[in-house]
């Protein structure tokens, strides 16, 4: 018999009220996050997540590809995001030295100004709403958790080692 004629594995009631909590974390949180910081700096959720992963680097640069990863945007979203923030003066893109076949995306010093700027308040929403509500123990179970999740999803990812 295959997959396909098999009875699905219906959510139990405590499965299903699980499951719809995780569904509004998932839906809440991004949406609260974006709305802080189009608030407080002008910026999306998602274009301040590629201004942070390029802070993070020591170089404050990467291949457009590693920073679509980074950021979970494909990377024509990426280019579109990258396209506005080089606009703005925030981001410069350059062929990458080491492979010219690859793009770099570089933070440029009003690109790190923008984002030491953005992070106090995005720190801080981040913490009212993610950590705030919970105890040690928990912020460890749902560390676990998520590195559980993605996993599942995404067998091979080191990044979260």
């Amino acid at each position: 018999m295959d997959d396909a004629s098999q009875e699905p594995r219906w959510l139990t009631d405590e499965e299903m009220e699980t499951w719809m909590a995780l569904v509004s974390v998932l839906i809440r949180v991004p949406a609260a996050l974006d709305r802080q910081l189009q608030r407080d700096a002008g910026i999306s959720h998602f274009e301040y997540q590629v201004l942070a992963g390029l802070s993070m680097r020591p170089e404050r640069s990467m291949r457009m590809s590693e920073l679509a990863s980074f950021s979970d945007g494909s990377l024509s979203r990426l280019s579109h995001v990258v396209g506005r923030l080089e606009k703005r003066g925030w981001v410069r893109r350059t062929p990458d030295p080491a492979d010219g076949r690859y793009t770099l995306a570089g933070l440029t010093d009003e690109g790190w100004k923008k984002v030491v700027e953005a992070a106090p308040g995005h720190v801080q929403a981040v913490r009212t709403f993610v950590f705030d509500p919970l105890t040690k123990a928990q912020t460890r179970q749902l560390r676990d958790i998520g590195r559980r999740i993605t996993r599942a999803i995404y067998p091979d990812d080191t990044c979260l080692d």
